[in-house]
C-alpha cells in the first residue's frame, strides 16, 4: 500500500523542486509518471528537463511517443500509465484515486503554495484521499528546508 506526500512549494519553483524528487525516485529504482492538466506546461516541462544540469540528467519522455513503455518518466496528461511507474508525481492539480495510490509505491502531489486556487486543490485532494483510507504526508518548505507537517 502507496502513500501520497503532499509538497506545498513555497520557496524553490517546480521546475527546480521537481528534477530533485524526480531524482530520488529514480534512485530507489521507480519507474515515474508525471501527471499534469495542461499539455503546453507538460511540453515547456519536457524542454526544461532536456536542458537541466548534465550531471543531474533524467531520461524521460513526453507522452504519446513510440517508446512510451520504455521510459523511465514519462511526462503527460490524462490516466495513462504506459511506463507502469511505482510513483506518480501530480502538478497543476491533476487528478489522483486512492486506488491509484493504494496500488503504487508513492504518489506525490506538488502544489504552489502562493496559488489561492492550487492550495484549494491541494486541501480538497488531501481531504478526499484521507476519508478514503489512504497515508498521506504533508510536507513544507516554509523554513528553507522540507519539513514533514502532518500526517495521516
Amino acid at each position: 500500500m502507496g502513500a501520497a506526500y503532499f509538497y506545498h512549494l513555497t520557496r524553490a519553483p517546480l521546475e527546480v523542486t521537481l528534477p530533485v524528487l524526480l531524482g530520488k525516485a529514480r534512485g530507489a529504482g521507480w519507474r515515474v509518471a508525471v501527471r499534469g492538466t495542461d499539455p503546453k506546461y507538460m511540453e515547456w516541462l519536457d524542454e526544461k528537463l532536456w536542458s537541466g544540469q548534465e550531471d543531474g540528467f533524467l531520461a524521460h519522455g513526453l507522452m504519446g511517443g513510440a517508446h512510451d513503455r520504455q521510459q523511465p518518466i514519462l511526462l503527460g496528461v490524462g490516466t495513462d500509465t504506459a511506463n507502469e511507474p511505482a510513483c506518480i508525481m501530480t502538478i497543476g492539480g491533476a487528478d489522483i484515486t486512492a486506488a491509484e495510490i493504494n496500488a503504487l509505491e508513492r504518489v506525490c502531489i506538488l502544489f504552489d503554495g502562493n496559488d489561492s486556487d492550487a492550495v484549494n486543490v491541494a486541501r480538497g485532494q488531501w481531504k478526499t484521499l484521507k476519508d478514503a483510507g489512504c497515508k498521506a504526508q504533508y510536507w513544507s518548505e516554509e523554513s528553507g528546508r522540507w519539513e514533514k507537517k502532518a500526517e495521516t
